[in-house]
């Protein structure tokens, strides 16, 4: 996984790992969320990896938008 690096701030999305169709996103609290393009839709994957590579807004995104469209819970 790659750290998220959000600059300086406390976020609570600590690190990532793009796929395909997919993004696993890692807590804080050290659980891992697979979204994927079936669970949380194409768009919002696309704009998922772009705040992960951004390293901004990916907390708060999927607070307002995907909180429980994940897949599967890795972790």
């Amino acid at each position: 996984m790659q750290t998220y690096n959000a600059d300086g701030h406390d976020a609570g999305v600590i690190a990532y790992e793009i796929g395909k169709d997919n993004i696993s996103i890692k807590f804080r609290d050290g659980s891992v969320y697979l979204y994927t393009h079936k669970s949380a839709g194409a768009a919002a994957i696309a704009d998922m990896k772009a705040l992960a590579k951004k390293g901004e807004g990916l907390t708060t995104y999927i607070n307002q938008h995907v909180r429980e469209h994940y897949q599967t819970k890795l972790k």
